[in-house]
């Protein structure tokens, strides 16, 4: 079958992998001409557009599977709103009409701050503007789109991107409370939870994308930390006179029973404690 990815990035590129491992025809977005040779050699159609141009997406192909993965290039000089929002929009009117429609968002669009355990039946009543724009990006889509699966995705970490590790190594300071909670997920975990929604995922439904163990983010940065060789991380207080840093407001701990059952996402990393290790080690 067609597949496309839209947001051929760090999440992205490895959907297309197992795609391509599993022989399917596989398209890619890109804005940049220069990375079309990369998809290329990777196996992958690319399909060099702009979701923020609307004339560069009528080449968009007819597929049976599209992965909505856009993230934002804060280096374009676009907001967020557009980015999420009227991409998103310019995409579902130049498309056509898949059998499955898979968008990754975000849990940041839950506001709940006092770590409670959160699923998929929580409000959501984001504190951070980041969280409400995802959020009208979601009801956006369900509005176009009903059947479209919404996968909101924990913190994404991997080979090559693990959480501060410059800063751990250079032993500086993390600015945060080091009580709160992280919620997480591995990069390879992340993709098998896009190839599960495919064929298993309920129309319209949404699922939290997160491994089975929220950790405090003093576990976390002292696990990196001994990974690394570095020194045990120090945690200071955000300054009095100074906006509360946006990752502040977040401290909740998601739970992701519709993955495991519904899904039934056979998790390779289920903690930080076994992910952690194998992303430095490829890192």
């Amino acid at each position: 079958m067609n597949k496309l990815i839209i947001g051929c990035g760090y999440l992205g590129s490895r959907v297309a992998a197992r795609w391509r491992a599993e022989r399917h025809r596989v398209f890619a977005t890109t804005r940049k001409p220069e990375r079309a040779d990369e998809l290329r050699r990777q196996g992958i159609e690319p399909v060099v557009c702009d979701v923020l141009d609307p004339a560069s997406l009528k080449h968009l192909p007819a597929v049976a599977t599209v992965c909505h993965a856009v993230g934002l290039d804060r280096a374009a000089g676009r907001s967020m709103r557009e980015v999420y929002v009227q991409g998103l929009r310019n995409v579902l009117d130049a498309l056509p009409p898949p059998k499955r429609f898979i968008y990754i968002s975000s849990t940041g669009v839950y506001g709940q701050c006092g770590g409670e355990a959160v699923d998929e039946s929580a409000v959501t009543e984001p504190a951070e503007e980041s969280g409400r724009v995802v959020l009208e990006a979601e009801r956006l889509l369900h509005g176009c789109m009903p059947g479209a699966v919404i996968l909101r995705f924990a913190g994404i970490y991997g080979p090559g991107r693990l959480l501060r590790r410059q800063a751990l190594a250079a032993g500086e300071a993390i600015v945060g409370d080091a009580d709160k909670w992280l919620n997480l997920i591995h990069v390879d975990d992340g993709a098998a939870a896009v190839t599960a929604a495919e064929a298993n995922a309920r129309p319209g439904r949404i699922y939290n994308v997160g491994d089975d163990a929220p950790v405090r983010r003093r576990e976390f940065y002292s696990a990196l930390a001994r990974l690394l060789q570095a020194p045990e991380p120090r945690f200071v207080a955000p300054p009095p006179d100074a906006p509360l840093p946006s990752h502040e407001w977040a401290n909740r701990r998601i739970v992701n029973r519709r993955l495991r059952q519904e899904l039934a996402v056979p998790l390779q990393y289920p903690s930080c404690a076994e992910g952690l290790p194998a992303a430095v080690r490829e890192s």
